[in-house]
């Protein structure tokens, strides 16, 4: 049997990891910059994670959600702190999709309305109905087209405005930062739009956190920046530092119920271990302030570059915009420098590093990145 082909690959294998560096099968060490897609968010096999997982497999690794499970309490209260969200509740599932999938129906069953207001370039993910919401035909199979979503231009609040006065408004969804679509960071203007006229039309207004949140922007979720909350906020990434854990935060106001929502592995002991352990390190090494501190370092040290198009993001969700001339920076950075980065099409270089990234780090990909623009 083979592989199903949907990803171009690198031909490297990663064989050993430690904080902000990989090793391949030959020794190699690279500097990583991208995280496994955003997900490496206290750094790569991390002590006190290590330990968190290695002694709750040695009691028990999984049990489903019809018995009591404590671990789901204690993260729901850590998360609730670190958060600030101390009053809203957690449901605990497996992915960035699911997440979105349950925030999308929830927020259908709590208004009993359909229409989802989405966004342009924005990515929610691949199953039924957030790949629905995702602004990309070519991942839209037709079994996934449905006429329930709307596509606005982000930002654009006059557009916003009529699609509420034309339409029975379920949902917003909105990343407070695009990934996929190029780190393109949602205004807190933009944000407080929607809040107002979600609460002026008994629409609920969806936070996909799931790339930006988990204090990779700076702040615990990048939307915290408008100053206004959402009533869900989707999870997953960096929530489990490479163990699959996604989860939605619901505000007081929408009510649970027996069976409106479930899961078989969301929750289970080992997941809930795991993203405990994020948080305890979260919070021990003051990880969303130097998510902070590292990000707006790079962020006006890459704005100095004068090939640089752009520099879009917050904290160590950074996206620099190349020239096409530039497209081939990204690969030149593997294969050249051994510091692997994300992207965005066309050609847009995505940092998303472990929140503990140093200023040393940052200054190795700034010197490797100054000495390829130098050269073309």
């Amino acid at each position: 049997m083979q592989l199903f082909d949907v990803y171009p690959i690198n031909d490297i294998t990663i064989e050993k990891a430690e904080g902000s560096n990989v090793w391949d099968d030959k020794g190699t060490q690279y500097l990583d910059l991208y995280g496994g897609h955003a997900v490496i968010s206290i750094g790569h096999t991390h002590p006190h994670y290590v330990k968190r997982l290695t002694d709750q497999l040695q009691k028990v690794g999984f049990y489903s959600n019809s018995i009591r499970i404590p671990l789901q309490q204690q993260l729901a209260a850590k998360l609730g702190k670190i958060s600030g969200k101390e009053d809203y509740q957690l449901f605990l599932c497996n992915s960035g999709a699911e997440a979105n999938e349950n925030a999308l129906k929830l927020a259908s069953f709590h208004n009993g309305k359909k229409k989802v207001i989405a966004f342009k370039k924005s990515f929610h993910g691949r199953t039924s109905l957030a790949v629905a919401v995702t602004d990309n035909p070519k991942i839209v199979a037709p079994i996934n087209e449905t006429d329930n979503v709307v596509f606005l231009p982000l930002e654009d609040e006059a557009a916003l405005e009529a699609a509420f006065k034309q339409y029975e408004v379920s949902s917003v969804i909105i990343e407070g930062i695009q990934g996929v679509g190029g780190i393109r960071v949602a205004s807190a203007s933009f944000l407080q739009k929607i809040r107002s006229l979600c609460d002026a039309n008994n629409a609920v207004f969806i936070a996909d956190s799931v790339q930006c949140g988990y204090g990779r922007s700076g702040k615990f979720f990048s939307h915290d920046y408008a100053g206004v909350n959402a009533d869900i906020y989707t999870m997953a990434k960096g929530m489990g530092n490479g163990f699959p854990i996604g989860g939605i935060i619901i505000a007081p106001h929408i009510q649970p119920s027996y069976g409106l929502l479930g899961t078989t592995f969301g929750g289970n002991h080992l997941a809930c271990a795991a993203a405990l352990a994020v948080l305890e390190v979260i919070e021990k090494e003051n990880l969303i302030e130097n998510a902070a501190k590292v990000g707006n370092y790079l962020i006006e040290e890459l704005k100095k570059f004068p090939q640089v198009l752009e520099v879009r993001g917050r904290g160590l969700m950074i996206g620099i915009e190349l020239p096409e001339s530039l497209a081939h920076v990204k690969k030149d950075l593997l294969f050249k420098h051994k510091i692997f980065t994300g992207e965005a099409k066309p050609n847009v270089i995505r940092l998303l590093p472990s929140l503990a990234l140093t200023i040393e780090h940052a200054n190795e990909f700034l010197a490797a990145f100054k000495k390829e623009l130098a050269n073309n």
